[in-house]
């Protein structure tokens, strides 16, 4: 783009409204308005200047308010629907399962709220490329604006064409006895009111407040770091939120800390005895029977041994904790919360064979809910043979039994049972308090006893995008304070042609008080009077609608 030639010689980039030398205005636009668009100093920028390639046009499309506005309502919009069901850390079922969760309590909306990753909305792609574009979006938008105010506010010089003065919303012109005196005097109550004051052929140029030009440019840096602490929770390491639930007796992987193992030991509670509750809680406990004193699981924490070859699981034993409510177990960073815990699950059943007329047992066989085997042998000859194992049972579908979970919360079997008097075997479907047979069978199996556990919810948690977070939120505030409670003030004073001096001010919000030190300066040095060109648009409307 060809540079710009003012009438004072100097040449401005392409796209300047105001001459960076003198001020006067450079566009027809400018020129023919009243009062001068000061808000980036009439600087060129780069989306306003460039429209030809493609990232010209990815800039201008990404430096625009309207759409970083639009990408924030859309944040907001699906955070809001994020809050509409309960995120997936919320939800007491697996992965695995999730699915038949929201599709059971909420139906088809459920299901599209689930396909469509609102139920673990803040991990999603399509949430991080909102985030992303917001991020790009506040980038683009601030460099666009803040390197040409910056240059320009650099640049500025201390006398300007008259055309630039008599633009500014307060300006006065008028004759003076001694301009000089007048230009000294006002120097002097300037400087006294805290003005940095530049004085050179002529004219002055006072300045005070100009930090609090780059507030809202501070307020987006610490945005930026704070949607970058957000993404970075994306990167695995850095930030852990899982659930776990692990049963009595079991070994597992903690979700998120892939070197490390859990065993939980032991599960167990403890209730308020009637002498203490009623000193703690009156007469609740009449109302609800027990209140829980405390629950907590005991673990072995173990870790994988270093430079283990593939495939192999030796542990080195880490330490033994109990977990206890607001006692998480800590390690390498992580924190293991007690959240929940879910009582008496199914573990194991002891069923018997026996011959109906007799009543006859062939023995007792023990079916492991977990890993229930395929055949029990028993005594004098007879087996049984699990050809159907079904953990939650929910009835029958296209003549089949279905399974709602892998959780053994209602099993069911079908047993294909063999003896001497019967080698082809008899086949019945027991679930409980309920058998099933397709014809009128000489044995049957027989529940005897059930083997329970506790399950613990815990809850794995490791932040170390916290400190970036609260960093940038720390930025974030500065800049809001930076903007809010201070801003930029100028007052031009300068000598015109004869023994007349002209009057300018401009500052970015707070007209009231820039007015108000104006007033004293110009008494004080006898200046001219100055008009505020709003305020008289102001009368003038009034008066048009009277």
């Amino acid at each position: 783009m060809s540079k710009i030639k003012c009438q004072c010689g100097h040449e401005n980039p392409f796209g300047i409204v105001l001459c960076e030398q003198c001020g006067r205005p450079m566009t027809e636009e400018a020129k023919k308005a009243d009062v001068v668009d000061m808000r980036y100093e009439g600087s060129a920028r780069r989306s306003q200047t460039y429209k030809r390639s493609i990232i010209d046009k990815i800039w201008n499309f990404f430096s625009s308010v309207k759409i970083g506005v639009s990408i924030i309502v859309a944040v907001l919009a699906t955070s809001a629907i994020g809050t509409l069901f309960p995120q997936k850390f919320y939800v007491p079922v697996r992965e695995e399962e999730m699915l038949a969760y929201y599709e059971r309590l909420y139906g088809f909306i459920g299901t599209l709220y689930y396909k469509l990753g609102f139920y673990d909305m803040y991990n999603s792609w399509w949430f991080k490329i909102l985030i992303g574009m917001l991020g790009t979006s506040i980038i683009i938008a601030s460099v666009d604006r803040v390197i040409p105010l910056y240059k320009s506010l650099k640049k500025q010089r201390t006398k300007r064409h008259t055309s630039f003065m008599k633009r500014q919303r307060v300006y006065g012109i008028g004759s003076s006895e001694n301009p000089d005196l007048a230009l000294t005097k006002a120097e002097e109550k300037l400087k006294e009111m805290k003005y940095n004051v530049k004085m050179e052929d002529g004219a002055i140029l006072a300045e005070k407040g100009r930090f609090s030009r780059w507030g809202p440019y501070v307020n987006h840096t610490g945005l930026i770091i704070f949607l970058f602490g957000i993404l970075l929770r994306g990167i695995p390491g850095f930030y852990v939120d899982e659930t776990m639930w692990i049963r009595e007796g079991e070994l597992r992987s903690i979700p998120g800390a892939p070197e490390f193992y859990l065993k939980s030991n032991d599960f167990s509670m403890e209730y308020y005895t009637k002498e203490e509750a009623s000193e703690v809680f009156g007469d609740a406990l009449d109302r609800v029977g027990t209140i829980v004193k405390n629950y907590q699981t005991d673990v072995t924490l173990y870790k994988l041994k270093e430079d283990l070859l593939p495939g192999s699981t030796d542990m080195d034993l880490v330490k033994d904790y109990s977990i206890i409510v607001n006692k998480p177990l800590k390690f390498d960073g992580y924190s293991i919360f007690q959240m929940d815990y879910r009582l008496n699950e199914l573990k194991s059943m002891t069923m018997q064979l026996v011959e109906k007329k007799t009543n006859k047992s062939f023995g007792e066989f023990t079916i492991d809910l977990d890993d229930p085997e395929g055949v029990y042998k028993l005594n004098d000859g007879a087996q049984v043979n699990l050809i159907g194992y079904y953990a939650d049972y929910d009835g029958v579908e296209n003549g089949e039994p279905v399974s709602k979970s892998p959780i053994p919360n209602n099993p069911a079997f079908i047993f294909d049972m063999k003896t001497l008097e019967k080698p082809q075997g008899e086949k019945s479907f027991v679930a409980i308090r309920q058998t099933l047979e397709t014809e009128e069978n000489a044995y049957a199996v027989k529940f005897v006893s059930a083997d329970t556990r506790d399950i613990s919810g815990l809850t794995i948690r490791k932040d170390k995008t916290l400190y970036i977070l609260l960093f940038g939120g720390l930025i974030f505030m500065i800049g809001v304070c930076q903007g809010s409670f201070w801003n930029h003030r100028r007052i031009w004073v300068q000598k015109g042609e004869g023994e007349e001096l002209l009057v300018a001010a401009h500052t970015n919000k707070n007209w009231f008080t820039l007015k108000k030190e104006l007033d004293e300066v110009k008494n004080f040095a006898n200046l001219p009077k100055y008009e505020d060109r709003r305020d008289n648009e102001s009368i003038e409307q009034e008066e048009g609608e009277k």
